[in-house]
């Protein structure tokens, strides 16, 4: 199901980084060391905001991207 409040997601299993995009911002957060099981439960999950805010916000280092490094 697509999220309402998550446009997109991409992950980098060498660095364990997950980018998030926002749909209401449009900001892009980076959350450091993210295991790939979390990423993978993240993906499958039927309610990805919800999932997002009970196992990823608020429990991995996260930071602001700089908006003009969003590839598009």
């Amino acid at each position: 199901m697509p999220s309402t409040s998550i446009r997109k997601t991409e992950y980098d299993p060498d660095s364990r980084t997950l980018s998030v995009w926002f749909v209401a911002s449009g900001k892009r957060y980076e959350f450091e060391d993210v295991p790939p099981e979390t990423f993978a439960a993240f993906k499958a999950a039927f309610a990805k905001g919800r999932y997002f805010n009970d196992h990823i916000r608020n429990h991995f280092r996260y930071r602001l991207v700089a908006a003009g490094n969003d590839p598009g």
